[in-house]
């Protein structure tokens, strides 16, 4: 999450909003995602709010905490868009610029361009686990390199480990990789991807399906959706066979679904009356030029009437209880004294 702070006011630029599935979810789906985000709410509070209340009081230089800074925030951008999102209300102060950061495809480096022009009709399949993420152990790797191995298609993968023993003649390694222009290029098929929002929208701009291996944080739930788009297959990193990752790769490959649901999202990604970046920039000067959108924001939340309304509630259930009992008692002193007679 990145902040721009502007005298009083905040933009706030989120990479998603919380975790949400589509309406086709079963009961049992719908158990799993508010478990998941009940439980991250706990882990979120235990180990991280004390490091985030720290670094913001830093910031802006006196006691604060995460959540009264996020709080004042007059209008948040979201990095994700309805091509990928399911549809849900949302506030005036919330606008959706995912892909603000993609751009058409800029010719390759010499070296790369000769390598993917060598892979001819087969194409090339183009894998990156994020920059976060630069080594796995030797045995994953390998796993990985067995089934790349087997696909006719020509293979560029960002990887910092050591050079895995079953690496295939097909697949090439490289420490960094222009990840933009290599989905933008005409001979890419497929993208293993481990569901950043930034390769998600890259992807997504240059209409590419997807194999995903999530790791962490809001990757499940890209991917998740990615594959509920029907453009993506998604795999466990941590149950990952060379058998399942060679499956996946020519599913996404061959079956031309894969290829038309991604060429859908591109089209409705690039069918927006003004591009994320520029939207992006209107509402950040929006705000500055306004010194701020508090009319943009919820005034209130009526808790108190909520709260009112519940009291009233509570207190007519109390007394028809109380009734109920009272008569209860009466009718059993009556039949007592009945009895006595």
């Amino acid at each position: 999450m990145m902040k721009l702070h502007e005298a009083k006011f905040d933009v706030v630029l989120a990479d998603a909003v919380s975790p949400c599935g589509d309406a086709q979810m079963t009961f049992m789906d719908r158990i799993k995602n508010t478990m998941y985000m009940l439980y991250f709410d706990f882990w979120f509070q235990s180990l991280d709010v004390k490091k985030w209340n720290q670094f913001y009081s830093e910031v802006l230089g006196r006691p604060t905490t995460i959540y009264e800074t996020m709080g004042k925030a007059d209008f948040w951008l979201i990095r994700t868009y309805w091509d990928l999102e399911f549809p849900r209300p949302f506030l005036p102060n919330f606008d959706f610029v995912g892909g603000l950061h993609c751009k058409p495809a800029k010719p390759l480096p010499k070296e790369m361009e000769e390598f993917v022009q060598s892979s001819g009709e087969n194409g090339i399949v183009v894998f990156s686990l994020g920059s976060m993420v630069s080594n796995m152990p030797e045995e994953k790797a390998n796993i990985i390199a067995v089934a790349l191995a087997q696909i006719p298609q020509k293979v560029i993968w960002r990887y910092q480990g050591k050079k895995p023993d079953k690496l295939g003649s097909n697949t090439q390694i490289y420490n960094w990789i222009p990840q933009n222009d290599l989905l933008g290029h005409p001979k890419t098929k497929a993208f293993i991807t481990h569901g950043g929002i930034n390769g998600i929208y890259e992807g997504i701009y240059h209409g590419i399906p997807m194999v995903g291996i999530p790791l962490f944080a809001d990757q499940p739930d890209n991917i998740a959706q990615m594959k509920a788009k029907g453009a993506a297959i998604r795999l466990e990193y941590r149950t990952l066979t060379s058998a399942d990752l060679l499956k996946a790769l020519k599913m996404v490959i061959n079956d031309p679904l894969y290829k038309e649901n991604a060429m859908k999202l591109s089209r409705i990604h690039h069918d927006q009356p003004v591009k994320p970046l520029d939207r992006a920039v209107f509402w950040i000067e929006f705000v500055m030029r306004h010194k701020g959108a508090k009319h943009l924001r919820v005034a209130y939340y009526s808790l108190d009437v909520i709260g009112f309304l519940l009291a009233c509630v509570a207190t007519v259930m109390f007394i028809i209880t109380k009734c109920c009992l009272f008569c209860c008692q009466m009718f059993s002193k009556t039949g007592k004294k009945k009895k006595r007679e």
